[in-house]
């Protein structure tokens, strides 16, 4: 008797494209964890049900926080879901800005979604745009992507855009001449270069000069850049997606080779979980973080900003 064939499901390999889950880890998961169980089509193929890929959304986003699979497979779907929810107070509110954002988004109009975005910028100024615009639309779009509303390459498509009229707004800021000299970048691991953007752009405004040495950069390159370029300070920028513990020591061994009168700052989501970095490091949690940081850095050095580039650009 021939089996039934299941009414509903997807593949492996749409599943794959679905989470950013590779075929590989489904597999291993499945015989480890006994999760996921997928149906089996009349030729024997894999088929995913939709509760199963709700679910699996749910563990990636929250392996891109650094937990590991092995407890996260565990727990059920209302488990997950609340494990998820961003912590209190910390959720970024939701404008109609935001809702046509991704509407457009979805609809794949990404010419009229950067338009919007650039008119918003400079309705706003960058300092608004980052932070009340461009920061919370990537988390809204983060949450959209885990109820199944947004594509991977949704998502993506949405950081291109964004950094396309972000790189557009610091070249529009214009080059301070006054110190401090500011190197960002990643560490190898890090692909992420969206926040970099962002924390670039709030630092221009606030009159630094900024080197970007772009994403995924080797430690030993990171110094010998900030040596050659005569920087006042190195800026990490670390995703939710970032394990602490590889980068902690990857910190601390950079502290331990830059020069002491150099700053590190490290910020983004996931810089918050990290505890042991040691000395001579400054956490950012927030991008507001950067204005604070940089009269920290004046006071302690008797230097006056010079904020007439980002000024004179800022609307």
């Amino acid at each position: 008797m021939q089996k039934a064939k299941p009414d509903h499901g997807i593949s492996i390999s749409a599943v794959e494209r679905e989470t950013g889950l590779a075929k590989d880890t489904l597999r291993v998961w499945e015989r480890r964890y006994g999760f996921p169980r997928p149906e089996r089509d009349p030729n024997g193929d894999r088929l995913y049900p939709e509760v199963q890929i709700a679910r699996l959304r749910l563990v990636k986003r929250l392996m891109d926080r650094g937990m590991r699979p092995g407890r996260l497979l565990a727990l059920d779907g209302p488990a997950l879901a609340e494990l998820a929810q961003e912590p209190s107070g910390s959720a970024a509110p939701r404008t109609a800005l935001h809702d046509l954002a991704l509407f457009l988004l979805k609809t794949h109009q990404a010419g009229e979604l950067r338009r919007e975005l650039v008119q918003v910028l400079m309705r706003d100024g960058v300092k608004r745009f980052v932070i009340d615009t461009a920061a919370p639309l990537t988390v809204h779009a983060g949450e959209a992507w885990t109820r199944g509303e947004l594509q991977i390459f949704e998502e993506h498509l949405l950081t291109e855009v964004l950094q396309s009229v972000l790189r557009q707004a610091i070249a529009q800021l214009g080059t301070p001449l006054a110190a401090p000299v500011i190197l960002f970048t990643t560490l190898p691991d890090e692909r992420h270069g969206l926040g970099l953007l962002m924390a670039e752009a709030m630092a221009t405004l606030e009159g630094a000069h900024c080197v970007s040495l772009g994403t995924q950069t080797p430690v030993r390159d990171i110094v010998a850049a900030a040596t050659a370029q005569g920087v006042d300070i190195v800026a990490l920028s670390v995703s939710a997606n970032a394990s602490p513990g590889q980068v902690e020591e990857s910190v601390r061994l950079l502290r331990g080779e830059l020069p002491a009168a150099i700053g590190l700052w490290c910020g983004g989501a996931g810089a918050v979980r990290l505890k042991r970095l040691g000395e001579g490091v400054e956490v950012l949690s927030a991008l507001d973080d950067v204005a604070a940081a940089l009269e920290r850095w004046h006071a302690m050095r008797g230097v006056a900003p010079d904020l007439s580039a980002g000024v004179a650009n800022a609307c």
